[in-house]
C-alpha cells in the first residue's frame, strides 16, 4: 500500500497511474471536491495535508509514504508560501508517517547548492533534516526543474545547458541543476517506490535522468 500526498498534482497523478499499472494499491490524500482529478482505481482519503491529525489514521496499514505537496510554480517571490505550505506539509507528513509506522518515505526535495531559490532550498533542506531526525528509511529525490504540463518555459534554456555541460568550468553545476522531464521524474519516483531502502538514499538529477532512460517505452 502506497500513501500519497499531493496526489492531484501533475507529479502525483502521473505516479499514481504508474503504481496502479504495476498492481500496487494506492491511497491518495486529497481535499473534498478534488477527487475527480485522481486516476481511477486508487483509494481516496480526505484530509488537510497541513494538519496531520486530519489524515494520520489513514496512513496506518501503508508501507510507503510519498510526499509531493508543494507550492505550484516555485519562484524567489514565494518565500512566505514555501514556509506556509512546503515546510508545514513536510512536518505534517513526517508526523503522520511515524504515527502510521511507515517503512519507507519518499520525498521530493531540490537540487543544491544553487545560486537561486534560496528560500525554497532552505525549506526543502529542512524537510530532509526532519526525515533524518525522525529516523525514517527514506529516498530523497533532488530535481531542479521538472518539465511538464504548465512547466514548459524552461525548454528555452536547453541551448544554454547544452553549452554549459560541455565547458569544464560549468559542467558539474549544469548536470546537478539540469532540466528533467515529467517522464524521467515519474520513472525515478516509481523506482523509489518499488525499491525501498534502509537508511536514507539521495537521488540527484543525473540518476533521475537515468531512471527515465532505463525505462522501456510503452
Amino acid at each position: 500500500m502506497i500513501f500519497v500526498t499531493g496526489s492531484t498534482g501533475y507529479m502525483g497523478r502521473a505516479l499514481i497511474g504508474e503504481c496502479l499499472a504495476k498492481a500496487r494499491a494506492v491511497r491518495a490524500l486529497c481535499r473534498p471536491g478534488s477527487e475527480s482529478r485522481l486516476p481511477r482505481g486508487c483509494e481516496v482519503v480526505y484530509g488537510d495535508a497541513l494538519d496531520p491529525t486530519t489524515y494520520r489514521h489513514c496512513v496506518v496499514g501503508a508501507d510507503t509514504f510519498v510526499h509531493l505537496v508543494g507550492v505550484a510554480h516555485p519562484s524567489p517571490s514565494k518565500a512566505a508560501e514555501f514556509r506556509a505550505v512546503d515546510l508545514v506539509s513536510i512536518q505534517a507528513a513526517v508526523t503522520a508517517a511515524r504515527f502510521g509506522g511507515i517503512k519507507h518515505f519518499v520525498y521530493v526535495s531540490v537540487a543544491h547548492p544553487a545560486p537561486l531559490m534560496k528560500a525554497y532550498i532552505e525549506v526543502r533542506s529542512a524537510g530532509e533534516e526532519m526525515i533524518h531526525a525522525a529516523g525514517l528509511n527514506a529516498t530523497i529525490l533532488r530535481p531542479w526543474y521538472v518539465l511538464g504540463p504548465g512547466h514548459q518555459w524552461a525548454h528555452a534554456l536547453r541551448p544554454v545547458y547544452w553549452l554549459m555541460e560541455r565547458l569544464p568550468s560549468t559542467r558539474d553545476a549544469a548536470q546537478r541543476l539540469g532540466l528533467i522531464t515529467l517522464k524521467q521524474m515519474t520513472a525515478a519516483l516509481l523506482a523509489a517506490v518499488l525499491t525501498p531502502v534502509e537508511g536514507v538514499k539521495v537521488v540527484e538529477v543525473p540518476e533521475i535522468r537515468r531512471a527515465g532512460a532505463d525505462r522501456p517505452s510503452a
